[in-house]
């Protein structure tokens, strides 16, 4: 996809999402099942993944973990939106990687040391990148993807999460 075709792609939407805000609002969704053992079976869309406890918690190492699955959205996105900033801006970027990774010290999500953080006290991300691009157009780059990513947004300046407990029977 070249600059003019997501342009093309994009500005009906924008034009739309302008006239009428409202359009814009979407609750993103994500459903999972609890599955055998301590396991949760989660629908992406795609495939059909099974998170379960990390080694460093007792696991078997054959399920996700929920933490990484997080890095790997934020790489997803991450990759995904340095990608269409890139076309948008003329930015040739030939291949690369993304990758991230998170501080996690398990005392705390096991209950051993009170004063241990429960969740990932840091998270790196990083992008390896095949281009021609001057430090200046990287710059701006790299500034765009953090400002549009929505998963390195909404990591960065956490909002409220609410917990609900429905019981069926």
């Amino acid at each position: 996809m070249d600059k003019e075709q997501l342009r093309a792609l994009q500005a009906p939407l924008k034009d739309r999402y302008r006239a009428e805000p409202s359009a814009a609002h979407v609750t993103l969704k994500a459903q999972g099942r609890l599955g055998e053992g301590i396991s949760c079976r989660v629908e992406t869309g795609r495939a059909l993944v099974e998170a379960g406890l990390h080694p460093a918690t007792g696991g078997d190492g054959l399920a996700a973990c929920s933490g990484e699955m997080l890095l790997e959205a934020l790489v997803a996105c991450a990759g995904v939106t340095l990608a269409a900033v890139a076309t948008a801006i003329g930015v040739e970027v030939r291949g690369g990687t993304v990758s991230a990774e998170g501080d996690l010290d398990f005392r705390g999500t096991l209950g051993v040391a009170k004063e241990a953080p429960v969740g990932l006290t840091s998270i790196r991300l990083a992008f390896d990148l095949e281009t021609d691009a001057m430090p200046e157009q990287l710059e701006t780059l790299m500034r765009l993807t953090q400002r549009y990513c929505v998963v390195y947004q909404t990591l960065s300046a956490a909002p409220p999460v609410m917990i609900a407990c429905r019981v069926t029977t």
